[in-house]
């Protein structure tokens, strides 16, 4: 719980009722143009924790960017308790380029916590573990799937921490999934030095999903009311919702095949073993290969993909825990 004294984030001292534009600036593009991301950071006038609202780790991953924006364009993000810490486009680099990693190749959810004498990726988590992290109490770290691989809304969380469990049941997201810690994620490097970060997929890349954004823009109401933060209480009274469904394990299912491919199934659905979820066939109408449910289970993922390579991943199975 921070006091009313004077915080201070990238040189600039933010007073109680404050709202300051700051940009983080590290690099330049080879053309010498200047690249800054910028971090929005509203105050409000009580004590209260610290959130970051984080998008865009992945350039390509638009569907978090629109749901810290519509969070910013609603004034949601302006607190009276605590201070709120938004930055839509963290990855401006691919973000610009609707690209996935850094100019330098690398991935920059694979770069933290970073050294100020690594590559470009590095040298950014670097700053962002010592500039940001350290001021914050919490944060929502948006993300969608990779490629053309749609994630049902879904709030992942390492097992055995029930106070990541009880804040991702307050997000009320679809599916709440345990997920180990990837190695050199924002998460672990954040995680390890005592911060609470719920990490948000939902959607897919290049793409806006208005199911997937109403997910995330309610769940973070739902978080900041919960902490404290903000009174949301007309705006959760409006909002439907049933309890997240606690995924414990999970499988993906890969093409046998390589062709075309076609699902019958929507994400979020509940399949029976032996059910038909889809087909893979070739282009001429020589074969078919039906594509049947294993075990039972939600669908917490699916490839939109219309074709499909052999042991490419093409449904996330997910299995509730008991």
């Amino acid at each position: 719980m921070k006091s009313t004294s004077e915080i201070t984030i990238l040189g600039e001292h933010i007073l109680p009722g404050q709202k300051r534009t700051l940009n983080l600036d590290i690099a330049r593009l080879h053309t010498q143009t200047k690249i800054e991301i910028p971090v929005i950071v509203e105050r409000g006038r009580g004590d209260g924790p610290i959130l970051l609202l984080n998008a865009g780790i992945h350039g390509n991953e638009l569907n978090g960017v629109e749901i810290v924006r519509e969070l910013l364009a609603r004034k949601y993000t302006s607190p009276q308790n605590g201070m709120v810490i938004s930055i839509p486009t963290l990855n401006v680099f691919g973000f610009l380029n609707q690209k996935r990693e850094f100019p330098d190749g690398k991935d920059l959810n694979r770069s933290f916590p970073g050294s100020k004498s690594g590559s470009l990726a590095s040298i950014f988590a670097s700053t962002m573990m010592n500039e940001i992290v350290p001021h914050i109490d919490y944060c929502v770290d948006f993300h969608t799937g990779g490629a053309r691989r749609f994630n049902s809304s879904q709030i992942r969380i390492s097992r055995d921490n029930p106070e990541l469990l009880a804040l991702a049941n307050v997000f009320n997201s679809r599916f709440i999934v345990y997920a180990n810690q990837r190695e050199k994620s924002f998460r672990l490097a954040a995680t390890s030095i005592g911060k609470k970060v719920l990490l948000f997929e939902g959607g897919k890349s290049l793409d806006f999903n208005h199911r997937i954004t109403r997910r995330g823009v309610n769940g973070t109401l739902r978080l900041m009311h919960h902490l404290g933060m903000r009174d949301f209480s007309e705006e959760i009274s409006e909002m439907k919702s049933e309890p997240s469904i606690v995924i414990d394990q999970s499988i993906w299912l890969r093409a046998k095949y390589g062709g075309l491919f076609r699902f019958f199934q929507k994400d979020g659905d509940w399949v029976k073993k032996g059910d038909l979820v889809g087909i893979i066939s070739d282009p001429y109408g020589k074969f078919e290969y039906k594509i049947k449910i294993p075990q039972s289970g939600y669908i917490i993922g699916l490839n939109h993909a219309p074709v499909v390579y052999k042991g490419d991943a093409i449904l996330h199975l997910g299995f509730k825990a008991t």
